[in-house]
């Protein structure tokens, strides 16, 4: 979007507009090819303790999701769509909070379902895949304006554990066009180790999923800063209200979430973007499938 827009209301149309055509396809991902499994799901999430680079901490956000995952012949895909309301610390453009879409999609590719062989290894070891994917993200703050994309390739190593466990290395490839910058600006490319799981608690109602992200420093960033290496934690625990209740399993659940988030946007606590750069957020959550 051009610079010129300089209005809230330009902005929304292109998170909407963004936010619409990622919902389509990633819905579309879906049911292109023979399914295994299929989860769709439309949540909400609310926190206090959110925080921003330069902006500081104890932000309000109620967070909109739309999630899909799902297997096909030869791997599984994975789609999510986050829209992020901010209170009036957090300050948009021309509104009282900002405004926020973030969408992430990943394709894995089973390499023992492409080759039609096995690659398990002592109990341990369930099969290797190669990840594909991106993030997008475009924000309406006053102060930076994120439009963030990114590129993501890496194998991946898939773990034999009850529900699943996945450890990837990843390649990134991240650029951004803030307010202030005339042309979109490529940072380094750089690794991250990558942890996402989704693990029954036993034979209980509840489930303990998340991922864990560990990258790089992406080199200098677009005012010439350095950039610090990137801690983001995001688990939580779920109840599967349906099964307590006698109703149908795993179509609603409620939760307790966590957010650590050292580094922010590879963004220095320890320089002049403060306590703002080093989030530790708890949540509550609510997910409906179908």
């Amino acid at each position: 979007m051009s610079q010129e827009c300089g209005n809230n209301r330009c902005h929304c149309q292109e998170w909407i507009a963004g936010l619409a055509a990622a919902v389509v396809i990633g819905m579309s991902v879906g049911n292109a090819s023979a399914e295994e499994f299929s989860d769709t799901s439309i949540g909400w999430r609310y926190g206090t303790k959110f925080a921003e680079p330069f902006e500081g901490n104890d932000i309000h956000k109620n967070v909109i999701d739309f999630q899909h995952a799902s297997s096909y012949k030869y791997g599984t895909n994975f789609f999510n769509a986050d829209l992020l309301l901010s209170d009036k610390r957090d300050p948009g453009e021309n509104s009282e909070g900002a405004q926020e879409a973030y969408i992430v999609y990943r394709n894995t590719i089973d390499i023992g379902k492409v080759l039609d062989r096995e690659f398990k290894y002592g109990g341990i070891i369930r099969g290797f895949g190669a990840t594909l994917g991106f993030d997008w993200n475009t924000k309406n703050d006053a102060l930076y304006g994120s439009k963030k994309r990114m590129l993501v390739a890496g194998p991946t190593l898939m773990m034999d554990v009850p529900g699943f466990l996945n450890i990837s290395v990843f390649e990134l490839w991240e650029s951004n066009a803030p307010i202030g910058i005339s042309n979109r600006y490529n940072y380094d490319p750089h690794p991250m180790l990558d942890i996402v799981w989704g693990i029954p608690i036993g034979d209980s109602p509840f489930i303990w999923q998340g991922y864990l992200d560990f990258a790089a420093s992406k080199g200098k960033d677009e005012f010439g800063g350095d950039t610090a290496p990137e801690t983001h934690l995001d688990t939580q625990i779920m109840l599967d209200v349906g099964r307590v209740m006698g109703g149908p399993k795993n179509t609603f659940k409620v939760g307790l979430e966590f957010e650590y988030w050292r580094n922010k946007y590879g963004t220095n606590h320890y320089g002049p973007a403060g306590s703002g750069a080093f989030a530790r957020t708890p949540l509550i959550r609510a997910e409906y499938h179908f």
